[in-house]
């Protein structure tokens, strides 16, 4: 399924549906009316609604937890009352409590804040129809992208204004301490989980027993991240598998014919967060979720967002993904209510499945011009940077290469929103106007403006260091938009990248060299696990099919025209590149003996400091706390660091030859190793 899911095709051919505004009728009525209305939305089979306590006993009269009450007080020696009683305790402080009055009020509100705030939230009205056909036939989990807090309310306030049954949303305990707001999230249809349950097998199958419940029975649609946390790069983060395997459980023991997923892929103009997002990933420390700082937040009012694209995706049958992969037999071996670590069969399909979910939210992403800008203005700022100039690109070389780069990415499958009403000079003033908070224009020349990034503070009081870092604000944030559009280009990027380190142009070279790269890079990109083929024909297809490569049996060659598109696409990538290079030169340079997983991202931000101002570092954006952290973890998973067992938590033990190996290997100093190839 892994290689279907993600198998070489025409991305041109792909039909996506229209949009239609929903905040066009909420601007011509009453918002009171709407918020009051009658909503009487269609369940699962029909079912009613059920209330918050009976959910509650329906989970404590389960006999998966009475095995597990049992099993946790021989364990702990516990009595078996009091065992429940820390259960009954896990469920008050985690079940949902929705109330259609609640609701009222958030749609009510919403509406004037949508309304404020964003030109318009376009929705797929075809998806919609498909996911009220998908509610009444089995029961749902909708899997919307994460790139915002606004997202699970957006949701929400969607499925209200279609009369759709509302979600119950799993939500990180941190929102549960905000005063009020904490509640009004739960009166919404939030339940509260931990971040982490370590081996608390109580709180596991509390957990676990609720979502299986509402599953079962189709009592709501239940949503979650598959991220399972916002993206501050606004790349798909890989993902996480927990609630995956648990909302699929009862499918696979034969508890309900079939569970449909829906991914979900909203996309924003303009993220509220853009600047926060900048600084967390330079070290500054996320602000804690507080109803005060909802209140200090509103200043976001005044300003201007643009529109939000949510398209519904295709519901994707459990019972269809399973198909060949999984033999549900193993699951009457035993009493289904015994709790049971998933088999490697179990845990290989359910990992498969999650990147082909992420896969399809990439794909029904919807890029705004100002993506394929920053991409430009990024590129163009560093090098300008690497050649000590200044000044920007002039304002019609800017429109002139969008208009190119428009061209080439709705070629390679993009979905874009370009008004193609609009002349490019208009589309890309429109867009420069909309994020003037990152670019300022001069004299017919555009920029980043790198002045903006920081605090206001006198500059003659500003240190080198704390200048780079007000740089980077600015930096990262425009790269955050040029991530938006990774997944379209990551592909061909790959290859053009290892066509410029092979050591010949020698078809099988240039195969090791991607396959290199895209083994070390996938922990940082979304790269189904065993397409490495299926993607190096994608990436050889579309460049190709664009003319930009010709490829034999033996050899690729880049032609006459290519160059242009093979220089912006190793230009995409090469930060990247950098960014692992520089942590390889780091863990040989400077790592010490005992090094922690907690020291590693100061100690690695203060050497690429060091060497951004020495000049010897081309991309600010290496300073990303995020590529840092794929690194280690691809690192980590390629055995070159260790985790060293025994010791203080978290210690690591540096492989130096290795890492200097494939920092070598990155940078295209020694030839990739041979990969096996089954066909090419």
């Amino acid at each position: 399924m892994a290689s279907g899911a993600c198998s070489h095709r025409d991305p041109m051919l792909k039909k996506r549906d229209d949009f239609e505004d929903m905040l066009e009728e909420r601007r011509n009525s009453s918002d009171l009316r709407y918020a009051l209305r009658c909503y009487n939305p269609v369940l699962y089979k029909g079912v009613t609604p059920c209330k918050a306590n009976l959910l509650k006993s329906m989970v404590l009269q389960s006999d998966q937890i009475h095995y597990v009450i049992n099993q946790v007080s021989k364990e702990t020696c516990k009595a078996v009352s009091d065992v429940q009683e820390e259960v009954s305790a896990i469920l008050e402080e985690m079940a949902h409590r929705l109330q259609i009055s609640t609701v009222r009020f958030f749609a009510f509100t919403l509406s004037k804040i949508f309304k404020v705030l964003f030109r318009s939230i376009c929705v797929n009205e075809d998806g919609i129809q498909r996911l009220q056909q998908a509610i009444q036939e089995h029961p749902v989990v909708l899997l919307p992208s994460h790139r915002s807090y606004m997202d699970f309310l957006l949701m929400s306030y969607i499925l209200y204004t279609y009369d759709l049954a509302l979600p119950v949303i799993a939500a990180g305990m941190d929102f549960m301490g905000m005063k009020f707001v904490g509640e009004m999230l739960r009166m919404s249809g939030a339940f509260f989980i931990r971040r982490s349950f370590g081996g608390d097998k109580l709180y596991w199958a509390v957990f676990s027993e609720y979502v299986k419940i509402i599953i079962k029975n189709g009592f709501a649609p239940v949503e979650f991240f598959l991220e399972g946390t916002r993206s501050r790069t606004c790349k798909s983060l890989t993902p996480k598998l927990g609630l995956l395997n648990i909302v699929m459980d009862p499918f696979l023991k034969g508890e309900v014919y079939d569970v449909n997923l829906v991914p979900v892929s909203i996309s924003y103009e303009r993220i509220l967060e853009e600047s926060l997002y900048a600084r967390e990933l330079l070290g500054v420390p996320k602000p804690k979720e507080s109803t005060s700082g909802l209140f200090k937040a509103r200043k976001v009012l005044s300003e201007d967002y643009g529109s939000i694209h949510v398209y519904f995706g295709q519901p994707v049958s459990v019972r269809s993904l399973v198909k060949g992969r999984v033999n549900r037999c193993q699951f009457n071996l035993e009493p289904r209510h015994i709790p049971r670590k998933p088999s490697e069969e179990i845990y290989s399909f359910v990992n498969d499945s999650a990147y082909r979910l992420v896969r399809a939210q990439e794909e029904n992403m919807v890029l705004k011009p100002w993506v394929l800008l920053a991409s430009l203005l990024l590129q163009n700022h560093h090098q300008k940077q690497a050649a000590g100039q200044k000044g920007g690109m002039a304002l019609d070389e800017l429109i002139e290469k969008a208009a190119w780069l428009r061209d080439v990415s709705r070629q390679y499958g993009a979905f874009l929103h370009w008004p193609d009403h609009m002349s490019p000079s208009e589309v890309v003033s429109s867009s420069l106007s909309l994020h003037q908070g990152l670019v300022r224009i001069s004299e017919g020349r555009v920029q980043l403006a790198l002045e903006q990034g920081g605090l206001a503070k006198p500059h003659s009081t500003i240190t080198p260091e704390e200048d780079v870092l007000n740089q980077a604000v600015i930096v990262l944030s425009c790269a955050s938009y040029r991530n938006q559009a990774m997944h379209v280009f990551l592909r061909p990027a790959l290859l053009a990248s290892a066509i410029h380190t092979a050591a010949s142009n020698q078809k099988q070279e240039v195969y090791n060299s991607f396959s290199f790269l895209r083994n070390m890079f996938s922990n940082e990109f979304i790269l189904c696990p065993g397409a490495t083929v299926q993607d190096f024909e994608e990436a050889c297809y579309l460049l190709v099919k664009t003319g930009a490569l010709q490829v034999t049996q033996q050899e690729v060659v880049v032609t006459e025209r290519g160059h242009r598109t093979l220089t912006f696409l190793t230009s995409m990538l090469d930060p990247f590149l950098q960014g692992y290079q520089v942590v390889c030169r780091f863990l040989c340079e400077e790592a010490t003996e005992v090094l922690t997983e907690k020291q590693f991202i100061p100690a690695v931000r203060n050497f690429i400091i060091k060497h951004l101002l020495a000049g010897r570092l081309r991309y600010t954006e290496v300073l990303s706390s995020d590529l840092q952290k794929n690194c280690l973890a691809a690192l980590l998973r390629l055995g070159a660091v260790q985790k060293i067992k025994g010791a203080e938590q978290g210690t690591l033990k540096v492989n130096k030859v290795m890492v200097n190996s494939l920092e070598d290997t990155l940078g295209g100093k020694l030839p990739t190793q041979k990969t096996a190839v089954a066909r090419l």
